[in-house]
């Protein structure tokens, strides 16, 4: 019973030592955990045979269970991590191509819009750019409403056909390279 009562007063002494060392290896939550672990074994060592150097033991005992801890960790979430940084590279590479196909449609968008007379060029822009009224443009530009809203009207068909044809270009391209890969890969 004092061999017990001798690990328990060791454990007593060295225990605010256990933490501070225990905290350079793990997290702070995991602090308690390990240091009763650490406890666990030594008193169950101690039950089996005479620890002789209890500090000693109680010291190796917490660095070892912190060490297979954080490898332990490392394991569980290095896939995880490896995952999860699969996904933000994907995510990166998919947000680059969003933003050079976005800066193609535009491009393509200001040459269509160059292809319309100077009048309905001026009117388009005005109100898809600018944002102004008709009635603002129709001041600005000493035109009737009227003519303004027809204006306008001829520059968003004009710029919906050509983008439609335009993708319906890129999807084609888009399939043929797929299906010349497929054949390719066969």
């Amino acid at each position: 019973m004092t061999e017990q009562t001798g690990i328990i007063t060791a454990f007593t002494d060295i225990s605010s030592k256990l933490r501070r060392f225990v905290a350079r290896i793990v997290s702070p939550d995991d602090v308690e955990d390990i240091i009763q672990e650490t406890f666990i074994k030594s008193y169950e060592a101690d039950l089996k045979q005479n620890i002789e150097y209890t500090h000693s033991y109680m010291l190796k005992t917490a660095k070892h269970l912190a060490l297979n801890h954080v490898a332990k960790w490392d394991n569980k979430y290095k896939e995880s991590l490896d995952e999860h940084q699969q996904v933000t590279n994907q995510m990166r590479s998919m947000a680059l191509e969003d933003e050079v196909t976005s800066k193609e449609r535009f491009l393509f968008f200001c040459r269509v819009t160059n292809e319309l007379s100077p009048q309905v060029k001026k009117c388009f822009i005005l109100k898809k750019v600018y944002g102004l009224s008709q009635k603002e443009i129709a001041i600005k530009m000493k035109l009737s409403e009227s003519t303004v809203e027809k204006h306008i009207a001829k520059g968003l068909l004009h710029a919906l056909h050509a983008m439609k044809a335009h993708d319906t270009q890129q999807l084609n391209q888009l399939n043929t390279t797929d299906v010349t890969a497929k054949e390719v890969n066969k």
